[in-house]
Parts: structure tokens; C-alpha cells; sequence
């Protein structure tokens, strides 16, 4: 692609207020200013954009000159209604959609759900807002605008608890100049989630058609790979999301639109849903790549003509890409307004309330495969840790360390006591013996499969298998083979914490069949691969080993039963006295060289 497309860009003060705040916040009157071929009807000539006036060299260098800085997010007539509305002395509230947490006076702090009162617009990135007593800069993106921007803020509640408000049994509100019902606030609810939906639905055509379809003629610049770390499955999400928008507007009763039934649809599409989880993953993976591209000449000219072409709003690449990432955190905030204002004899109350929660379910399971997926590259720095491997990877199976600890262990047929330090993951329990003298390095022993494993509690007292005395004690039981271990733990509470881990690794493991849950053969050789890269030739395995050491620092917490017990678990190794082993054998002098 190649354009005659001349960009002047006013300079900017550079005066950063923090990392995340953009230069220029402190320049009054800054603008960009975009000059293209434009034909009588007003749209752009596309055939002017092919004219030979320069080469891409000579515009990236206008670009440079004029102090561009690619990949500025923002634009669109939202924003320009919104300093609209504010000139004319009308108060603009937008809700938080994620947690802003700052360090910087300048900028204004809050969490998901509290409402902003926005004052200034004028920045397509940062707007300037006020909580109560407090002013400062926020993230335009970390926000979206109120729907119902005439209802009394004293009305609107901060946070939005399950989608039901504190006075549910309030059906009039009185706003502006005269009064409303829930019906009239629903509709509004309504129109905005088939309005965004139309809209996303044209973004997500704007990408695949405008940027995926053009990098694809360019083999020469793009192979397919980077198309897919790049892109990710957003073309799957497009076509799940057009069918989505279908449902949607089936149900949009455009007569009377609070009488409009969309519950069903979220509940229908909820597990389609879940194809978020991998482009959420690879998201990061993206950034990575783009900002590698862009700093070539001509990616950065190729990605701004293909936005050009497709008439698209002034937003960078980057910008673009990460709206599918809002968008299914944003569904649970809309469908927690529109329960607020459905009554419960609304035909659609049901479905809506049991879509707030499943969609609620859509965003922790995208959350937890991130974690997830993050978790590999810490179990495949762990087992890179270990001296004397054997057997295949632990990420051939597992990819989550439930639980860790050191304990005895007893086995057929010597029934001999052995301390040694287990690591619990799904699907399978890792033996590893600690070095007589070097303590944090570890030895691996063997492995147990959990899979074929039933765990028994055994009281303290003689066991009978065994014949011997135990304290603190649990069996391994294996089904197939009568195979029996023995487990002593040196405290009760300890033997408790590993009888609930097991619990948890059965539940981890039921969880991830039911999910569809696993890590692709690509994913686990790369995690190997990087652990691999992090042993540098000649030094000892101990000298690199911060995820064994992290987990070797932490403490038992007493697990909490309210919670999910993986966001709570914790390893530890039991505390030892100060050894006096090397001065003593300081003092054996017939062993001395």
C-alpha cells in the first residue's frame, strides 16, 4: 500500500507526569492535523492515496519531523460530544471499568465501578476528572460513560454489588425537568448494548478487512505466523460476534425497547464466549510484536495507510486491537445496569440475572487461563531447577503447582523413613531430595500419579499395613496395584493443609475437563525452551533459581474456606537452626589436605 498522506503534528513540551501519563497533558491547545485526498462527497480518494509523490522513507521522516508519535490512541465524535456537553455546563459521569492505581498527585485514583464526574475531555488519551474532593488525570479507557447521565448522582450507587442496587424499591426517579421510570432507564440500556454491539461488530470488521486482509498480500513483510501473534483468533471472535449481534437484535423490540428480552442471548453465547480466553493470553504477545515492527520505517507507514484505506478513526494499531480485551470486561458492568433497572416481574429479569452471572464466570475463567499460562514458564524455571531430571516434563501434564512441603516418607517393603520435599501439581505429585550440604539445591527422586491415587487419613497410633508407629500421618492407596505410601508431617496443622491440597488438586483437575482447559505442545516447548535459556554455561544450577527461592520464602497462611484455595496457596520450607557442621569439621584436622 502507499499513500500521499501528509501528517503536521503541532510539537509538544515534553513534561511527563508519571510513566503512564502522556507528554503534552500540560500544553494548552495541542493538535493533530490530518490532511488527505478528499473527494466532493467528503469521503477519501482512495485512488489519490496511490499516487507516487514520495517514497516511504521521505514520510516517515515528515513523520519524525514533526514530532508524531505513533500509536496515539483516541479520536471519534464521543469525545467531541462529550467537551460538548461540558462547555455548555452539563455534568458528565463516566464509570470505571478496571482499577486505576497511581502514584502520582497529578492523577486520579479509583476502583472498578466508582463513578467519575469527567471535566475535560480535550486529551483523546487522558481526561480530567473528579471523585468527591479529589481532581486529577485518568486513562480515557479505563472508563465509559454513564448511561443514564440525567439520574441524580445521590440516586447512583458507587458500586454495583450482583447487579441489584440498595433501594431496589424505588420505581420513579425525578431528573432534569420532569420524571422517569425503570422502564425509560432500561430502554436506554437497551439502545446503548445493541448500539456497541453494532459498533464493535464494525470495528472488528475494520480489522480483519482493513489490516489482516492487506498484511496477507505482503508475504514479503508478514509471515503468517506474526499474522497470529499479531492478530491473534480475533477473525474467530468476528464471526462469533456477528452471529452474537444477531441474537441480540431478534430480540430488540424496536416498538418498545424495555420490553426487549436479551438475557437468553448472553446465557446462549456464554461459552462461545470463552475464545476471549486466547486472545486475552496473546494480547501481550502482541504489544511485544508491534512495537518491534514499528520501529522499522515502513510498518509504521504500512500499518497508518491501511487505517487510511478503511477509513477507520484516528486510533493506532495497538489501540484497536486491545478492544476486544474491554469488551468482555465491559459485558458484566452492562448487564449489571440493565437488572437494576428490570423488574423482577419483567419476563427478562431470570434470564438477565442469570447472565450477569455467567458472564461474571466468562471473565474469571479468562483470568484464571491467564494466570495459568503465566504459571508455565515458573514451573518449567522450577523443574530446570532440579538436578538429575528423569522422565518426561511436568508441563507434559501439569500446569499448576498446587502444593508444596517436605514430609516422610514410608514405603514397601523396607518401611524405612525417608525426609524428602514433594511438590503437589495436577495430575501428579514430584519427590526431590534435598543435598546434604548445599540445602537449596534439590535432587529429583520420583514421581506419583495422582490419577490412579486415593488418599487416605490414617490417626496417629500403630498402623497396621506397615507395623510400625506414625504421627500426623495419610496414605497414598493406588487402585490398580495395591501400591501403599505413607506420609508423616511433623505438625497436624501441616497434615491437614496437604489433605486439603489434595482435595484441590482433584477439584483443579474435574475443573480444567469440565473448561475444555490445556496448554498447547507450542506453549510448553517454548516455556521449556525459555527455562533452558536462563542457565548460563559454567555457573551452578543454584545460582539461578528465583521461582525456587520464591516459593522456599513463603509461608503458610491458615487457608481460608471462603475462598478459591488455589489463590491461596502457598510453599514453604520448615525453619532450621543455624548449622554448626562446618565448624566442627574445621576442627578434624587428620582430614586436612
Amino acid at each position: 500500500i502507499t499513500s500521499a498522506i501528509a501528517i503536521d503534528i503541532l510539537p509538544l513540551k515534553l513534561h511527563p507526569f508519571s510513566q503512564s501519563t502522556p507528554t503534552g497533558l500540560d500544553c494548552v491547545g495541542w493538535k493533530r492535523r490530518i490532511s488527505s485526498p478528499v473527494i466532493a462527497d467528503g469521503s477519501l480518494d482512495k485512488t489519490a492515496l496511490t499516487d507516487d509523490v514520495g517514497s516511504e522513507e521521505d514520510l516517515y521522516e515528515d513523520f519524525r519531523s514533526s514530532s508524531h508519535r505513533y500509536g496515539h490512541p483516541g479520536g471519534g465524535g464521543e469525545q467531541l460530544a462529550i467537551n460538548e456537553l461540558i462547555s455548555d455546563g452539563s455534568v458528565v459521569y463516566a464509570e470505571a471499568l478496571w482499577d486505576h492505581v497511581t502514584m502520582d498527585d497529578q492523577e486520579l485514583g479509583f476502583k472498578a465501578g466508582d463513578v467519575i464526574e469527567v471535566m475535560d475531555a480535550t486529551n483523546k488519551e487522558w481526561w480530567w476528572g473528579r471523585i468527591l474532593d479529589s481532581e486529577g488525570w485518568f486513562p480515557a479507557s479505563f472508563v465509559r460513560l454513564r448511561v443514564n447521565q440525567d439520574e441524580p448522582m445521590e440516586d447512583y450507587p458507587l458500586k454495583v454489588e450482583g447487579g441489584k442496587e440498595d433501594d431496589s424499591s424505588s420505581g420513579t426517579r425525578r431528573f432534569g425537568m420532569g420524571q422517569t421510570t425503570k422502564d425509560q432507564m432500561r430502554t436506554n440500556v437497551i439502545n446503548e448494548i445493541i448500539s456497541t454491539e453494532r459498533d464493535y461488530i464494525k470495528h472488528l470488521k475494520d480489522i480483519c478487512e482493513g489490516y489482516i486482509k492487506q498484511c496477507r498480500k505482503r508475504a514479503d513483510m508478514f509471515t503468517e505466523e506474526q499474522l497470529k501473534t499479531i492478530f491473534g483468533n480475533i477473525e474467530d471472535i468476528y464471526r462469533c460476534q456477528k452471529k452474537f449481534v444477531k441474537a441480540l437484535e431478534k430480540k430488540f423490540n424496536k416498538d418498545h425497547p424495555h420490553l426487549s428480552e436479551v438475557g437468553s442471548c448472553f446465557l446462549e453465547y456464554q461459552t462461545e464466549f470463552q475464545i476471549y480466553s486466547e486472545y486475552c493470553n496473546n494480547h501481550p504477545n502482541a504489544c511485544m510484536e508491534l512495537s518491534r515492527l514499528t520501529k522499522v520505517n515502513k510498518y509504521v507507514y504500512f500499518f497508518e495507510a491501511c487505517r487510511l484505506l478503511q477509513k477507520m478513526i484516528d486510533i493506532s494499531l495497538d489501540g484497536f486491537l486491545l478492544t476486544p480485551v474491554q469488551k468482555i470486561c465491559k459485558y458484566p458492568l452492562q448487564l449489571a445496569e440493565l437488572l437494576k433497572y428490570t423488574n423482577p416481574q419483567h419476563r427478562d429479569f431470570k434470564d438477565v440475572e442469570a447472565a450477569l452471572n455467567a458472564m461474571k464466570n466468562v471473565a474469571r475463567l479468562i483470568n484464571e487461563r491467564k494466570r495459568r499460562l503465566e504459571n508455565i514458564d515458573k514451573i518449567a524455571q522450577w523443574q530446570s531447577s532440579i538436578e538429575d531430571w528423569e522422565g518426561e516434563d511436568v508441563l507434559v501434564r501439569s500446569s499448576e503447582l498446587i502444593y508444596s512441603g517436605e514430609l516422610a516418607k514410608i514405603s514397601h517393603p523396607q518401611a524405612k523413613s525417608q525426609q524428602r520435599m514433594f511438590f503437589l501439581f495436577d495430575h501428579q505429585l514430584v519427590c526431590c531430595k534435598k543435598d546434604l550440604l548445599r540445602r537449596d539445591i534439590l535432587y529429583y527422586k520420583s514421581r506419583i500419579n495422582m490419577d490412579d491415587m486415593e488418599i487416605l487419613d490414617v490417626e496417629d497410633g500403630k498402623d497396621k499395613d506397615f507395623n510400625i508407629s506414625v504421627k500426623n500421618a495419610f496414605k497414598l492407596h493406588c487402585r490398580d496395584t495395591e501400591e501403599v505410601h505413607i506420609f508423616c508431617a511433623k505438625k497436624p496443622e501441616q497434615k491437614q493443609r496437604w489433605l486439603k491440597a489434595f482435595e484441590n488438586e482433584r477439584r483443579q483437575v474435574q475443573l480444567d475437563q469440565e473448561t475444555g482447559f490445556s496448554i498447547t505442545e507450542v506453549q510448553k516447548k517454548q516455556a521449556m525452551l525459555n527455562a533452558s535459556k536462563q542457565h548460563h554455561t559454567g555457573k551452578p544450577k543454584a545460582v539461578t533459581r528465583p521461582y525456587y527461592d520464591f516459593l522456599m520464602r513463603q509461608k503458610h497462611p491458615t487457608l481460608p474456606t471462603t475462598l478459591p484455595q488455589q489463590q491461596v496457596f502457598m510453599l514453604a520450607e520448615p525453619k532450621r537452626k543455624p548449622s554448626n557442621f562446618w565448624q566442627n569439621i574445621s576442627r578434624l584436622t587428620p582430614f586436612r589436605k
